[in-house]
Order: structure tokens, then sequence, then C-alpha cells
């Protein structure tokens, strides 16, 4: 058996929107939420450093119930990303839909607030930790408290595979419902990691800007890392259509591989073969009608990687499409980053304007591709990519059409 899959809610919050609605004003705008902050741990300890972070959040979680007070922020932002999502699909889990649901919401690092917490406290004042740090810390923890949330009964788990947890969350997610183990899902990310141990630690790997990120630029400096949540709803389209839901789009492809190569240098070949697998199920489309979220980190090495990797997959295509990367602007989600991206590439299909690369003023040869910089554009977009290369050599690419 195999089903078609549509996505028909969305929602999502980052530094650019506290919702969907002021994250894709802003992405059209091309407003960087990009800033120099300082970050803390006690008062010996703190790293300054531009940083993507969601400002004012701690005001919206009374609304989210005492359950989330109790939560670590990556917990939190996953909740409220859903909450969106599930308002915006007008879905009902009641009458046995809520036993046929999924709820599959990756991340790459997990409670790290909770880590920072708990260490500082044992290390220098001898404390215990929390009786209730496990609970804030796993993985697992948003995709649990969404399905006690919710009554959802259906596959729940965490996918955990760096900068590719939230497209391999959606892609997977998509095939339990694809292949009958599930009607409907919650699919998604989040990552909150901001904070002064995880930062020392990013910054220790030398590929972080000290500046802005400046995605296929021939000046980038490398990444700057954000905060961020995306959840999708997800459901079989004959399901969605008998029900009148509104539908974004349809998840036509999905494309998943390992380079088998290095930790840290990307395969060009390995993200092609990934293109190409969620290409394969999709069909003939023209390519001036198709855009690519890529992942464009902004880094020395994955820029010209992904630019090579895109030519190999779409030839002598490539120069008709449009391609560009919103980490320009809500910095580099890392786990959530695919989540947060298929929201800004549903968006784009859905009004046919495509998100521009901001902070882009010089071509780079190794770059030669149309990068939409500075400004969005107007674009008739039939056909999406979605793209999410992470650490390891971990390549997700998801391929969205109009229904």
């Amino acid at each position: 058996m195999s089903r078609r899959v549509v996505v028909t809610g969305l929602g999502g919050l980052c530094a650019t929107g506290a919702d969907v609605s002021e994250f894709w004003a802003n992405a059209k705008k091309g407003v960087c939420g990009i800033s120099r902050r300082t970050l803390t741990a006690g008062e010996e300890f703190s790293i300054t450093l531009p940083v993507a972070p969601i400002d004012g959040f701690e005001a919206r979680l009374e609304s989210l119930g005492r359950e989330m007070s109790r939560a670590d922020r990556f917990t939190q932002l996953a909740v409220a990303a859903a909450d969106e999502a599930i308002a915006d699909a007008g879905v009902d889990f009641a009458g046995g839909l809520g036993a046929r649901t999924a709820a599959i919401i990756g991340t790459g690092i997990g409670g790290q607030t909770t880590f920072d917490t708990a260490y500082l406290a044992m290390l220098k004042h001898g404390k215990k930790p929390h009786p209730l740090s496990i609970l804030k810390i796993i993985p697992n923890a948003p995709a649990s408290h969404l399905s006690i949330r919710y009554g959802l009964k259906g596959p729940a788990f965490a996918i955990s595979s760096a900068c590719a947890s939230g497209a391999h969350s959606i892609g997977v997610a998509a095939d339990l419902i694809r292949h009958g183990s599930a009607d409907a899902a919650l699919a998604g990310a989040s990552e909150a990691l901001l904070t002064y141990g995880a930062m020392e630690t990013w910054k220790a790997m030398h590929i972080m800007s000290d500046e802005l990120c400046r995605p296929f630029s021939k000046n980038r400096k490398g990444l700057v890392i954000g905060e961020g949540a995306g959840v999708l709803v997800l459901e079989e389209y004959e399901s969605a259509k008998k029900r009148g839901a509104k539908i974004y789009a349809e998840i036509a492809g999905f494309g998943m591989n390992a380079d088998g190569k290095d930790m840290i240098n990307p395969s060009a070949d390995g993200a092609a073969d990934a293109m190409k697998a969620a290409l394969s199920t999709v069909g003939a489309a023209d390519a001036a009608a198709v855009y690519i979220n890529a992942h464009g980190t902004g880094t020395l090495l994955n820029d010209p990687t992904e630019t090579k990797a895109i030519r190999a997959a779409f030839g002598a295509d490539a120069d008709k499409l449009i391609v560009s990367s919103t980490k320009s602007m809500h910095g580099h989600l890392l786990g959530a980053a695919g989540a947060i991206e298929a929201i800004a590439t549903l968006k784009a299909m859905e009004g046919g304007v495509v998100p521009p690369t901001i902070n882009y003023d010089e071509g780079d040869p190794a770059c030669d591709l149309d990068y939409c910089p500075n400004e969005a554009r107007a674009r008739r977009i039939d056909l999406a990519l979605s793209n999410s290369f992470a650490f390891g050599g971990l390549n997700a690419v998801l391929a969205f059409k109009k229904v």
C-alpha cells in the first residue's frame, strides 16, 4: 500500500518570527534575526558572539500550561509550534484519529539548557540535579509531551541526526502514513542550545562567523547558530480532502542517505544522490518553476559542495533553478533547521515568492547558481526541494509538489 501524503498545518518560531505569519512576513522582507549577545554561566563564565535567539518567549510560557514550566526550552518551543500547526490545520484527534496519529519530533542535541544548569550547580555548588532533569534532557521529550498533550497513540519518537533531524523526522513521518502505519502525524524538530557551554564547544570548531551569516558569498566566514522549532501536520491525502482541509502541498519525494566518507567534510556525491532520490518519485517538472531551499550554512566547505551537488542532480537545468538560504536570516537551527526551512519552502510555494539569501555581497566562482541575493523574488513554484546535510555525512531532502 502506498498513499499520498499532504501538509495541512504549519507551526513554527525562530529569531525572525514568533509564529509562521510573522516568520514568513520577515522572510519576504529579508529581516535579519542575528545579533551579538553575551551568554553566561554563573558569574565567572561568559561568551559574546553573533547568535539568532528568540526574544520574549518566556512571556508565552503560562499560556502553554503548567506542565511546560517543568520542561526544557527545546520542548517548550516544540509545543508552541505544534499548538500553532494543529490550529492551522483545524484537525481534531478525537473519533479515533488520535490512535492513528504519529508524533515524530527531532532534535540534534536535546535539553541543553538543563544540561548546563545541572552541571554548573553540581560542579560549582555541589547541588544535586533536579529530580526531573532526565525527563527534561532526553531527546524524545517533545514527542512524548505532544503525544500526552493531544492523546496521540500512534508511533512517537525522536530522530537525532544533527542538522538533518528535522527533515528526517518529516520524511519518516510521511513514510509512516504512506505505508499505512499512521493516518496523520505531527512532524518536525526543535533546538534550543544558546547556552554558554554549547557555544564554547561550537566555537572550538572554528566554523562560526564572527559577524553575519553570508551563504554562498565569497567572503562568507561561517555559520551563526539560532534557536527555534517547526512542526508540520501531515495527513493522508484522501482523508484531508474529505474533511475539506487546506492543503499546502504534497510530500511527493524524500531522499536520505549517508556519504560514508567523513564526519565533517561533506560529499557532493552523497548530497546529489539524496536529491536524485527525492526527485525520483516526483515526475517531470519545469526547472524554471523549481525552487531549492538550500542547506546553505555559510561555511567554506558546505556552500561550494552543495552547489556542485545541485549541478550534479539537475545537470544543465541547474542554471534555470532558483536557490536560497534562509539561514542568512534566522541562523542555523541545527536539528530544527530542516523543519523551519520546510515551512519557508511551503510558504514560498503558496505565495509564489522566493525568500532571499541576505548578506550576499560578492559572488564566488565556486558558487555559481542563482541564489536570489538580498531581495525576495516573485516566482511560480510547482516543485520545491528542502535540503538538509548534516555532520557525519547524513543527507535528507524533502520534495514538495503542488496538489
